[in-house]
């Protein structure tokens, strides 16, 4: 059975894990998107 990290680099190489980076990656560059998540992470560490 593969393991986690194996099926996720699968995808990663695949088509559709491609455009899944690229708007990733895309979203990271937007300062609004980058404020939201620093925003979660701040909720999530005070617990």
């Amino acid at each position: 059975m593969a393991s986690l990290f194996s099926k996720l680099a699968a995808f990663a190489r695949s088509p559709q894990g491609r455009q899944a980076v690229d708007r990733i990656k895309h979203a990271a560059r937007d300062p609004r998107t980058r404020a939201k998540a620093q925003d979660i992470l701040r909720r999530f560490r005070k617990r």
